[in-house]
């Protein structure tokens, strides 16, 4: 009978896949034994995986050059790493291995990049795409860089007043660009982004400010739809409607030769993989051409700015069972030892599903579980994976056991960090866990690096005043 947990999943899904095996009912995550990372460092536990990031980028570099190349596209493929999806310096240092560009949100990034620089990973023609709102600090920091001879920097206007702005404080010649305000998805709450200039006013606002400058050129229109790159009428609606404000726009401005169509890629959040990422890629690339031909405008270059696609599926979040708690005849919860809302924020705020998986006992006979955190809020939960609106995992005694069961949340690397406050104060006191670096050496061995220890009581009553 065939009842056991992996059972399940090979009934289930294709299995193995490229970064998930079992070997002695032990989990390995890209051909890592998650359990000798537990054995090492204990849990609660959150990994980052480096030579992921590089994989994603090349990846990504790939399709767009494949899909440019199918159809004879004229322009050429860049790609940026939007830095507020992971800050720490181990993920820029790897990111920038692979030629990349960056794009910054706020004041804060360019602390960042005076790092960066000074440590040797970037130099001054780097090009930065500066989004955002963009408040005093932010375009000081902006002019300081266009004023010191980073000449490829390029702020992106958010409303229009930003350009006054840009005018008082930057004294030589500059290139910008101008974010659209898209439509908002027909679901949403509002209809209009809140970001980015409206479409009606981008033509004349160039020609009554940007046209007349000496210093300024305008070289970029940036395109972002908060729903990603998706199949869908909406998407393919809202960049046709980009395309044509393109190529209204390099009618009157020469200079014009960039469309940066923002980020969207998705992480793999299941291991049912449904995303057909070499179809979107031609397809995205193919309308463009198409439009700009019918139009008789040069193709741009293409701009991304893929941030969760990068590092997220770098990430994985380990907790152990510590327990079992039966609540009535059809309620049966295994409690981990951390939360939910303090680790995985994304998980409370967004309902968002990571891929889940059980570490150990996959020789163990299943069952329906909910999943509980640690804090006392009745949010701290965990009840459906994103192919399943149910949770199904070995069965376990918990604390009554003498091997424990470990459960793993995968592709965690993107923004939850900065979401819950890294370092901070957590709800009711959890603490952060700690946080182990994975890589490879010459030979192709994995290696493991303590990047911080778990959060101590410490540091939390020091922020608190005590």
């Amino acid at each position: 009978m065939k009842n056991k947990y992996i059972n399940l999943v090979e009934q289930t899904f294709d299995w193995p896949q490229a970064e998930f095996r079992v070997e002695d009912g032990n989990l390995f995550f890209h051909d890592i034994p998650m359990m000798d990372v537990i054995d090492q460092y204990g849990t609660p536990l959150k990994i980052t995986y480096l030579p992921k990031i590089s994989s994603q980028i090349q990846r990504a570099k790939r399709l767009f050059n494949v899909a440019m190349a199918k159809v004879d596209y004229k322009g050429s493929y860049h790609y940026c790493y939007c830095t507020k999806s992971s800050h720490f310096a181990f993920v820029l240092q790897e990111a920038l291995k692979n030629d990349i560009h960056l794009e910054t949100s706020s004041a804060f990034d360019f602390n960042l990049v005076d790092s960066l620089y000074e440590e040797g990973l970037i130099k001054k023609d780097i090009q930065i795409i500066c989004n955002g709102y963009k408040k005093d600090l932010y375009i000081e920091n902006i002019a300081a860089k266009c004023n010191d001879g980073w000449n490829n920097i390029i702020p992106i206007l958010d409303n229009m007043s930003e350009f006054d702005e840009f005018d008082k404080t930057i004294n030589g010649k500059c290139q910008m660009g101008i974010r659209i305000a898209s439509e908002e998805e027909p679901k949403f709450e509002f209809y209009t982004s809140r970001l980015g200039i409206r479409y009606s006013d981008i033509v004349p606002f160039y020609k009554e400010k940007i046209a007349k400058s000496s210093k300024f050129t305008l070289k970029m229109l940036h395109f972002f739809i908060n729903t990603g790159i998706k199949d869908n009428a909406y998407y393919w609606n809202e960049l046709a409607k980009c395309v044509n404000v393109y190529c209204d726009l390099k009618q009157v401005c020469p200079d014009l030769d960039s469309l940066n169509i923002g980020g969207g890629f998705p992480t793999k959040s299941s291991l049912v993989e449904d995303y057909d990422y070499e179809y979107m890629t031609e397809e995205v690339i193919s309308q463009i051409k198409n439009i700009c031909n019918q139009r008789g405008v040069a193709e741009p270059n293409i701009y991304t700015e893929f941030g969760s696609f990068t590092v997220g599926e770098s990430g994985a979040t380990i907790f152990q069972v510590l327990d079992v708690k039966q609540q009535n005849d059809r309620e049966r919860w295994y409690m981990i030892d951390s939360s939910f809302m303090t680790t995985l924020p994304d998980i409370w705020g967004i309902k968002k599903r990571f891929i889940m998986l059980p570490i150990n006992k996959w020789e163990e006979q299943y069952q329906r579980v909910f999943l509980g955190g640690l804090t006392c809020d009745s949010e701290d939960y965990y009840n459906a994976e994103a192919h399943s609106n149910a949770i199904f995992l070995p069965i376990t005694q918990g604390k009554h056991e003498e091997e424990p069961l470990y459960i793993g949340f995968f592709h965690t690397g993107a923004y939850q960090e900065s979401i819950a406050g890294y370092g901070g104060i957590q709800h009711c006191l959890i603490p952060a866990p700690k946080h182990v670096i994975i890589d490879r050496d010459e030979t192709g061995d994995y290696t493991t690096k303590l990047f911080s220890k778990e959060q101590s009581y410490k540091s939390m009553l020091k922020i608190l005043g005590y």
